[in-house]
């Protein structure tokens, strides 16, 4: 799965990188601790055009009441995205693209204790996540939201976690992004094995009001 990541490149380069042109409202960058129902920046199109914009992370289907109204959506599984009445039409029709530094998994120790990893690109300084998103409106609050993608993990972040999130090149986006015509189920894979490397950092981070540069620096053990 995806549970927390961070972003660190300026707002300005993710949209020259992109080809889009950005919302006048983004989330503040850097951000070393980008959790669950944080706005994330996400690249969609909107009439044909990309757009750089924030989405909240946790998708809300149509039928929800209420923001809490069922399961916290944060990541869609690629073997039955098609399926889940939740993420069917998503996958078919809104698809968009997250841009992050890299994320947190965790394993625990003999005693339980919950130890975090940092999982950044081998030879990129971004990574870019296959997402979903879904528009949101209830007693006049309304989200733009949005899942992650992830599938079965290769054999080398199957130390860490069984799961991790599908990563997409540039060579991907146009077909993510539905601008190449049909076929993006074929995207919905493990990264390579020498993709992603990672290591240990501070406990801190198991905090979501944790915050700084210092949350990826790799932890001496």
């Amino acid at each position: 799965m995806c549970g927390r990541f961070s972003l660190t490149l300026p707002s300005d380069a993710m949209a020259q990188l992109f080809d889009a042109t950005p919302s006048n409202a983004l989330p503040d960058i850097p951000n070393y601790n980008i959790c669950p129902t944080n706005f994330v920046h996400a690249v969609h199109k909107v009439e044909g055009q990309r757009r750089l914009v924030a989405m909240r992370w946790g998708f809300l289907p149509h039928w929800y009441k209420a923001e809490n109204g069922g399961p916290l959506l944060i990541n869609a599984r690629a073997e039955t995205i098609a399926e889940k009445p939740a993420f069917k039409a998503a996958c078919r029709e809104r698809r968009c693209l997250i841009p992050a530094t890299g994320f947190y998994e965790w394993t625990k120790d003999a005693d339980g204790n919950r130890l975090p990893w940092y999982i950044h690109p081998t030879d990129a300084d971004l990574l870019v996540f296959a997402g979903v998103w879904q528009d949101w409106e209830r007693d006049g609050v309304a989200h733009r939201t949005c899942a992650i993608v992830t599938t079965g993990a290769n054999d080398r972040m199957s130390v860490i976690h069984h799961r991790q999130p599908v990563t997409l090149g540039p060579e991907d986006w146009a077909l993510w992004l539905g601008e190449a015509g049909h076929g993006a189920a074929t995207l919905m894979n493990a990264a390579p094995e020498n993709a992603l490397e990672f290591y240990r950092v501070d406990p801190k981070v198991n905090s979501n009001r944790a915050s700084g540069p210092e949350l990826i620096d790799p932890l001496d053990v």
